[in-house]
């Protein structure tokens, strides 16, 4: 719900000494002299209240209207024209004495009534709110009965031109929240303070600041001024520059997925492979020791092989396992002749030596043997 700002008139000596300069709010809590205001203790105007004004008077493009005795307000009821008495557009806070219109140009009239005495006080009107705080300035009168007879019927009068400018105001305001609603993606039922709250979430991201109070985002934007729209720009100008680069990708830069994929795929039929022929020779070397120990028997070889082609770890696994057989590869006599035969020490003509196992075996003299090999044997 809406507050309905309050409406108000004071006064202030001029001082003919500097024509130009005008005060129209003392500095902190002031009252009226007829006791107003009512509604609050008092009106109170600081830098942080005059900078409002200061903001909205260099705002507006028309200056602030000076007239006499507040004309301007009572002209819609008795009729008579409202002349203007003079006119300011900059205000000025001086800290310590108030705020200060201080580029006031007067009518020749005016002027020379200001200077016989015929108008002594400045009366500005400005809305405020119950806690007292002026809101607005709407405007300034020369005047000699400041806040008395006939003040009721210049409030009203105020309070009717607030009025049409707060509904052309408010209608500006809605329009706006219906544009915010849209920006950030809200319901129509969105309230302000929803939209309030949205935009605290956005100024916080924007800011980089900790996700919290919308003060501490403030203060980091007003460190760094941000500028939404050229941030759009920016982004809009990387989002197109990285299409155009996954679309046309620098070969220097870049290998297209396809061909990174062939490359792999290269690489892992190479790998495998390689493998695959390291499995087989270490499988050829152990089928060639497994046959010389004895775990594999001559007749064995070529299933061995073909095992070693489908699963070589199942080989491996086999020949693990496999005893060795000692007779298929040593002699029982260790190579030694047996028992109770000499050794053998003739050779044949040719340098080859008789075996003595055999001698023995065929019950002859191995050197009966060696004489005939030479030819040296009876006939």
């Amino acid at each position: 719900m809406k507050l309905k700002p309050l409406v108000a008139a004071l006064s202030a000596e001029i001082n003919k000494a500097s024509l130009g300069i005008i005060q129209l709010f003392p500095a902190g809590e002031f009252r009226a002299r007829d006791g107003r205001p009512t509604e609050c203790a008092a009106w109170i105007m600081t830098a942080e209240v005059a900078q409002t004004l200061i903001t909205a008077a260099n705002a507006q493009q028309t200056p602030f209207v000076i007239d006499f005795e507040h004309q301007t307000l009572r002209a819609a009821k008795n009729g008579l024209p409202a002349p203007a008495a003079g006119w300011f557009k900059t205000l000025e806070w001086r800290e310590g004495d108030g705020l200060f219109a201080v580029d006031v140009t007067w009518t020749d009239s005016a002027a020379k009534m200001i200077a016989e005495g015929a108008y002594r006080f400045i009366s500005p009107v400005f809305s405020y709110d119950k806690s007292g705080r002026v809101l607005q300035l709407l405007h300034a009168a020369l005047t000699n009965t400041p806040a008395v007879d006939g003040m009721d019927e210049v409030m009203l009068a105020a309070a009717s031109l607030l009025a049409v400018t707060s509904s052309t105001q408010e209608d500006t305001m809605d329009e706006l929240l219906e544009r915010l609603r849209w920006m950030l993606n809200l319901p129509i039922t969105a309230t302000a303070e929803d939209i309030t709250a949205e935009l605290n979430k956005l100024i916080d991201q924007l800011a980089s600041a900790s996700a919290g109070t919308a003060a501490a985002s403030f203060q980091t934007l007003s460190a760094t001024p941000f500028n939404l729209i050229e941030k759009l720009t920016v982004d809009a100008a990387n989002v197109a520059a990285l299409t155009t680069q996954v679309a046309n990708p620098d070969p220097a830069k870049w290998v297209p997925v396809e061909v990174m994929q062939q490359s792999v795929a290269q690489a892992l039929e190479t790998a495998n492979n390689n493998v695959a022929a390291l499995a087989q020779q270490q499988s050829a070397e152990l089928i060639t020791a497994a046959l010389s120990d004895g775990r594999l028997l001559p007749a064995q070889k070529a299933w061995a092989e073909s095992l070693a082609q489908s699963s070589p770890d199942s080989l491996k696994t086999f020949l693990e396992k496999a005893p060795k057989i000692a007779a298929l590869t040593t002699t029982q006599t260790g190579g030694q002749p047996p028992a109770g035969v000499k050794p053998k020490t003739d050779t044949s003509p040719d340098g080859e030596e008789v075996d003595i196992a055999i001698c023995a075996m065929m019950g002859v003299d191995p050197a009966d043997v060696t004489k005939f090999i030479k030819g040296e044997g009876n006939e």
